[in-house]
């Protein structure tokens, strides 16, 4: 079965205008089933995952690509960086837009060596697992999220299935991984397993060389149960057993192989009692509740971390709105020493729009109370959202409306 994702019209635009377009995130999200499924029939493709074509690559990247002219879908390419500089000659010769098309999972060295050899000529967008509109297959245009009166209506528009509390948990504790979603049959304790053994195995021994995997594997643990929360490199270390610097150098690998997401406070220079950590959220729930270990949604629900793992789950929804339309999101989060706290800001056009996730159906007012410390601030306060289990949007002031989690 196959999902159409929100991110083709991105694509199809960057094929358009760049010579070079290059899908990331991480494994099993779909990437190369999405460009297979764009591809012009006269477009070959070559995977990396192939021993011979990979040693090809990579002892004599010239003759790879004669072999493999454009157009040409190469996927896996972070096997061998080395391709890039021969990319580049053979875009700056023949400057025809749409002549490669990239996919990497490993973005801790690929990036680098795009940045370095094919700036100005790469268009990159980043794919994760599928959106609440892909997998109610939504037709109309997913436009990013940002609580105005017109992207409410529109939502309002969109979206007529309301999801209850329970919907929401199994959607949680499944995952958005394209495979489990798609084909029943798959054992989802069988896929999160094969899963990190994969990603243990091959790409964190391929980033880092790491020796002990067994502690990394514990770290994951650990990192999963600390989803929603600031990043307490202390804590950490301590649970992990290992020291402060080999923490952040595992969470740099989580962060640039797609697997989380950190979200820095916000800040401007009017204030200086804003708290200065990130906070760290897994960007996909099934994972973080498989290393997590809970074994069902309704465990999931009733557990401590229910409130967590349902802002990692809406947080990581309303990242895909940006990336999945190719846009770069301004997602802040507001803590300050006498414990106000704001779990979303969205900085667009100069205005903050405050946002809170609320495990309830009956929001009041009193959810937004911190939302005053903007004005103090003086910046320019948007219309502020609660996102809860409400059946239909309610306004709860002039200024902030409550909508159903269904709107995303």
């Amino acid at each position: 079965m196959y999902y159409k994702r929100t991110l083709t019209q991105v694509i199809k635009n960057i094929s358009e205008t760049f010579p070079v377009l290059l899908v990331t995130g991480p494994r099993q999200v779909g990437k190369t089933t999405l460009l297979e499924h764009l591809k012009e029939p006269e477009r070959k493709y070559v995977t990396l995952d192939d021993l011979d074509e990979r040693e090809l690559a990579q002892k004599d990247p010239a003759l790879f690509l004669q072999k493999h002219q454009p157009p040409v879908l190469i996927d896996e390419v972070q096997y061998a960086p080395m391709l890039f500089s021969v990319i580049k000659m053979h875009v700056d010769k023949h400057k025809i837009n749409g002549s490669f098309w990239l996919t990497g999972s490993q973005k801790f060295e690929l990036m680098q060596g795009v940045s370095e050899t094919l700036a100005g000529r790469v268009g990159i967008c980043e794919l994760l697992g599928l959106s609440i509109s892909e997998i109610n297959r939504v037709t109309e245009k997913i436009d990013p999220f940002l609580p105005t009166e017109d992207w409410i209506e529109k939502a309002r528009n969109k979206n007529q299935n309301t999801k209850d509390l329970m919907d929401v948990y199994q959607a949680i504790w499944k995952g958005s991984y394209p495979k489990l979603l798609s084909d029943p049959k798959v054992s989802r304790d069988i896929f999160y397993s094969s899963y990190i053994q994969t990603y243990i195995q091959i790409d964190v021994r391929n980033i880092s060389k790491i020796g002990d995997l067994i502690t990394f594997q514990r770290f994951l643990k650990v990192a999963a149960a600390r989803t929603g929360q600031l990043l307490n490199y202390v804590d950490m270390a301590r649970d992990v057993d290992v020291d402060q610097k080999t923490i952040k150098f595992w969470i740099s690998i989580l962060e640039t192989s797609g697997l989380i997401y950190l979200l820095y406070p916000y800040h401007n220079n009017i204030t200086n009692r804003i708290i200065k950590t990130p906070k760290l959220y897994f960007l996909d729930t099934g994972l973080c509740c498989y290393l997590t270990g809970w074994s069902s949604p309704e465990s999931l629900e009733a557990g401590s971390m229910s409130g967590a793992i349902l802002e990692t789950y809406l947080l990581s929804e309303l990242l895909k709105t940006y990336w999945y339309n190719g846009i770069k999101e301004n997602f802040y989060f507001y803590r300050d020493r006498d414990q106000k706290e704001i779990d979303l800001l969205i900085d667009h056009d100069q205005t903050l729009y405050p946002v809170e996730f609320k495990k309830t159906a009956t929001p009041s007012l009193n959810a937004t109370k911190n939302f005053h410390v903007l004005e103090k601030m003086g910046v320019k306060k948007g219309h502020g959202v609660v996102i809860c289990f409400k059946e239909k949007e309610v306004a709860l002031s002039k200024e902030v409306t409550a909508i159903p989690i269904s709107y995303l």
